[in-house]
């Protein structure tokens, strides 16, 4: 009973708060993957876009560091989808404001395999024309708000339904080929068509993009990457980042803020673990309190007495967390990082660095020995006649 505490204890030290930062993580994990990848190459805040776009892809086909690379081009632009049904002008609009994103639907996929992501229909291809993904914030039947700051389109709307997109006060119908759906704000709130198209309705025809998104070779450090792109110059034109640069510092503090939180549930379990061990322990002696006696009156001295009751104490907390640390990285570990947990706004993963393990499995042994000494020293320093006799 004892060990299975100590094992109950140890998930409740490592897992409470693996699965908390978890949460966080599996979404800032489906950022990197899914949207900003290794490196991110965007547009500077005093411009509209990256000058001399095509000079900065030519840098990027000759590093052999980068595997794949995907430069998408955007604009803002509102989506209508009851133009046709709409009988008269002063009718209220079917209107949802979105980002028009322009991409090579092949080398996006390379680098985001947003394909995955898709819900209803299917992904554009190259060479579609007149044909988007809309991402699912865009529809209610996906993002039920009822919001005046935040517009989503009403009808039903799904693949084969025409809708209106105004860019630039220009309006143009277009076909909707899919739906993509992900755990990632910026995917959903996007309509995804065909850069060549999106030049074409935009007058982009200098072929400046937006950002660029890097994705590296296994084993490759995109700091390594990130210096070689300054040094060709690319950072004069664009801001160069890397994942981690590019991530917000209100995530991190999240992450942050759900380890304390899973701490300070995880030291509660710590503190049951230890009072029960301490009762155990204390009921143990008190049952053998004439043995004891015994034991001292023919020689035996109390600190060893106390020491063999350390040492019991000990042998509960090891085999605990030793069973403890099969379970969590023999079992729990690949299986939750392989069947993520579906939360709302991520794939939460078990985050269980054994650095801190190790940390929290030296917090539990320290407790529990503690929590063995101390009814082990009460009852040695009693006297040892009494004890032998049973007097109080």
């Amino acid at each position: 009973m004892i060990v299975f505490v100590m094992i109950l204890t140890f998930l409740n030290l490592v897992v409470v708060s693996g699965i908390l930062v978890g949460l966080i993580q599996g979404a800032v994990d489906a950022v990197r993957t899914h949207y900003i990848s290794d490196i991110i190459i965007s547009t500077p805040a005093n411009k509209t876009y990256i000058e001399n776009s095509q000079a900065v892809i030519a840098v990027l086909k000759n590093n052999p560091n980068i595997e794949h690379y995907t430069a998408r081009y955007l604009t803002g632009t509102t989506i209508e989808g009851s133009y046709k049904t709409r009988i008269k002008t002063t009718d209220k609009s079917d209107v949802a404001s979105a980002s028009l994103t322009g991409i090579d639907p092949v080398a996006e996929d390379q680098v985001t395999n947003i394909k995955k992501f898709i819900v209803e229909g299917s992904f554009i291809n190259p060479g579609d024309y007149d044909q988007v993904v809309l991402g699912s914030y865009l529809l209610k039947k996906y993002m039920p708000v009822d919001s005046p700051g935040f517009a989503v389109l009403s009808g039903d709307i799904g693949p084969g339904s025409k809708v209106r997109l105004t860019v630039g006060g220009i309006q143009h119908e277009v076909t909707v080929k899919g739906i993509v759906k992900s755990k990632i704000d910026e995917i959903n709130m996007r309509v995804f068509m065909n850069d060549s198209q999106f030049r074409s309705l935009t007058g982009r025809n200098d072929f400046n993009v937006n950002e660029i998104s890097i994705k590296l070779k296994n084993g490759i450090d995109p700091i390594q990457v990130k210096n070689a792109l300054v040094l060709n110059g690319v950072s004069r034109v664009a801001k160069v980042q890397t994942f981690d640069e590019a991530e917000p510092k209100f995530i991190k503090d999240m992450i942050a803020t759900f380890a304390i939180l899973g701490d300070l549930i995880s030291s509660i379990g710590l503190v049951v673990a230890s009072i029960t061990i301490f009762i155990v322990i204390f009921i143990n002696a008190i049952t053998r309190r004439k043995f004891i006696g015994i034991l001292k009156g023919i020689g035996v001295s109390g600190q060893a007495i106390e020491i063999s009751y350390v040492l019991q104490s000990f042998f509960y907390a090891i085999t605990g967390s030793v069973i403890g640390l099969v379970i969590v990285y023999g079992f729990l570990m690949p299986f939750i990082n392989t069947h993520p947990i579906d939360f709302p706004f991520s794939d939460g993963i078990l985050v269980a660095p054994l650095s801190s393990t190790l940390f929290r499995i030296l917090l539990l042994i320290l407790a529990t020995v503690i929590a063995g000494y101390i009814p082990a020293r009460m009852i040695v320093q009693k006297n040892t006649l009494d004890s032998i006799l049973g007097r109080n």
